[in-house]
């Protein structure tokens, strides 16, 4: 009786060990799965601002991942760094001013460079002067001001500005010989009498006494795509479903900056800029706004882009025209 009894306990046991083996097995399988399902994008972007405060927000408050998405984000300075870095294949998808992809497709790259979503559409720098006094545009003749690359976004932006203003940019001594990543610290120690800056970098100097914000530049300029979301042609062939998803968790971003103000939005995106103050970055963020700095959609007009390919003309730097079908795929429907 005693080994009826023995047999069919150990016959129990076994049978409890086999089901929680089986169950093991099915949560790995099932996690396997979950986790087979999330891609990766590598996201090289050109400089980390509040300027592209509904990305972060995407990012911060789950919209990439509830799109199946994890956002892999890299820092890297410059435009055409950018550019490189997704045409040798270390990012995915480069977050910068879309003038580096029409130069891209102007060297007559094969695989060439696609925009696919856009996210500013007016200048996102704030003009720094060494005085407090009341600021007018003409108080530039004659002054040095830094701008980085004129080739660049930031440097095309404020020439428009300047025209805008009706002030003859030979009248101004525009200072492009320093990357746009040093000159922070090249009027700190000294060099320019105005300098533009992307928030926070504008606000920090202001806060140690190094400078005053005195005016928006792109408040000054015109609206085209300032900062967009572009990739190699062939990814975008291959991935058109992902990057669909993409977009769509890009728009709840900018709809939930729209529809917030700066302190709920600060909260939401303070991991991103832990070093600055839920006050400063509401601040900044209401400054953006009142610029009018954001695309309401992901959706690039052509008319808007073609504003963009006036620019780039008119100042020299491309001799034929990229066309919008050629250099906008849209992934926002």
């Amino acid at each position: 009786m005693k080994k009826n009894v023995l047999y069919v306990l150990t016959g129990l046991i076994i049978l409890v060990i086999i089901g929680l083996v089986i169950s093991l097995i099915f949560i790995n399988k099932d996690d396997n799965t979950e986790n087979d399902t999330v891609k990766t994008i590598k996201v090289s972007e050109v400089t980390h601002s509040i300027f592209y405060t509904p990305f972060y927000v995407a990012i911060e408050n789950g919209y990439f991942k509830e799109e199946g998405i994890d956002i892999d984000l890299l820092l890297v300075s410059g435009s055409d760094n950018v550019a490189a870095s997704v045409l040798s294949n270390d990012t995915e998808v480069g977050l910068a001013g879309p003038e580096s992809a029409v130069y891209v497709y102007l060297g007559k790259e094969k695989d060439y460079l696609q925009v696919f979503a856009g996210l500013t559409k007016r200048d996102g720098q704030f003009m720094l002067s060494r005085s407090s006094k009341e600021f007018d545009w003409h108080d530039l003749i004659g002054k040095e001001i830094l701008i980085g690359r004129k080739t660049g976004m930031p440097g095309l932006s404020f020439l428009r500005a300047l025209k805008n203003q009706g002030i003859n940019p030979d009248d101004v001594n525009i200072n492009e010989s320093i990357e746009f990543a040093e000159i922070s610290g090249a009027f700190i120690g000294g060099e320019g009498d105005y300098v533009n800056l992307f928030e926070p970098l504008a606000s920090k100097l202001v806060d140690n006494n190094n400078g005053y914000i005195v005016t928006s530049v792109g408040a000054a300029s015109d609206a085209f795509p300032y900062t967009a979301f572009y990739a190699r042609k062939s990814y975008i062939n291959d991935n058109k479903d992902l990057l669909i998803k993409f977009s769509k968790a890009l728009k709840k971003g900018i709809d939930f900056t729209f529809n917030n103000d700066g302190n709920t939005i600060a909260e939401s995106i303070q991991n991103q800029f832990s070093d600055t103050s839920i006050e400063d970055l509401s601040v900044m963020i209401e400054r953006y706004k009142e610029s009018d700095a954001w695309l309401t959609t992901p959706f690039v007009e052509e008319d808007f882009y073609n504003t963009l390919i006036n620019l780039l003309e008119e100042n020299g730097l491309i001799n034929e025209t990229v066309y919008y079908k050629d250099m906008v795929n849209n992934m926002y429907e």
